[in-house]
């Protein structure tokens, strides 16, 4: 995550919250749109639980995406949001954002956009911070996260935003609503990490996995969005983690528009990644 002083979610692994801790300082989601399904929706029929399960197949299918994201914190009555923006290719389960964090208490500094390259077990970040170099990149390994990188770099990676939901279990749907001028269906449940970890993607299994292990419980509340195509439209899921005696909450959304999108990631150079200590 991107918060300091909050240290790590109670659980096993090695520091997550350490790696982008000193992006925010001390800088701690949308209401879902709700809906009744009507007796005579068809959609009322399917099972619930396999159409939010699919998702992830159909987003694969679909190939490419824009990509809005949005993390809001809070703890101790402190409140901050985490915005980011940019495209995602859910076949090469690569993605480019620009996350754009929040001034700092007094408002008087401005943080330079982060770009964050995403892609399977490894998150590349530039403008980091940190004592990190403003031409460098810094390399982290997010199957060695304590939460597989759903919440750290202040974006939960879109596709593992999706593989979550292969663990959903008691989903209702809510009936159907209009999202930026499209019809989709609204389902509400709970998704199991360590069951999504063993049905995810290869890709996604390893950080998945770790995530299973990091959070203080083992079930997310989540709120999705289905097109009538069966893709995710958007996705709100409910974390949570203890630290020094405090209830840490962490929502995070993600909102899928423009399929069929180029999406360009380029890799940086190996001579262009930071090999330095980086400042807690």
């Amino acid at each position: 995550m991107v918060v300091q002083g909050y240290g790590r979610p109670h659980g096993r692994g090695r520091g997550a919250f350490a790696v982008t801790a000193v992006l925010v300082g001390s800088l701690v989601g949308p209401t879902a749109l709700s809906g009744c399904a009507a007796p005579d929706d068809p959609k009322s029929t399917v099972d619930p639980a396999l159409a939010v399960r699919n998702a992830a197949d159909a987003l694969a299918k679909a190939g490419t995406s824009k990509a809005s994201t949005s993390m809001e914190m809070a703890s101790g009555g402190t409140r901050v949001t985490i915005r980011g923006e940019g495209g995602y290719d859910f076949r090469r389960r690569t993605g480019r954002l620009q996350v754009l964090l929040p001034k700092d208490p007094a408002g008087t500094s401005e943080h330079r956009p982060i770009t964050e390259l995403l892609t399977p077990g490894a998150l590349y970040m530039k403008n980091r911070g940190a004592g990190v170099p403003a031409d460098k990149w810094v390399r982290v390994d997010t199957t060695t996260l304590d939460d597989g990188n759903l919440v750290t770099n202040g974006a939960t990676d879109p596709a593992a935003a999706a593989e979550l939901l292969r663990g959903a279990r008691e989903v209702t749907y809510l009936g159907e609503v209009e999202l930026a001028g499209v019809k989709v269906s609204h389902y509400r449940g709970v998704a199991d990490i360590a069951h999504a970890a063993r049905v995810a993607s290869p890709q996604l299994r390893g950080a998945l996995a770790a995530a299973a292990k990091g959070f203080a419980k083992d079930t997310v509340p989540f709120d999705a969005y289905l097109d009538g195509e069966g893709r995710l439209r958007k996705v709100r899921h409910q974390f949570s983690f203890s630290n020094q005696g405090r209830t840490v909450a962490v929502a995070s959304t993600t909102l899928l528009y423009g399929f069929g999108a180029p999406v360009e990631v380029t890799l940086p150079d190996r001579r262009d990644i930071y090999a330095g200590k980086i400042k807690a």
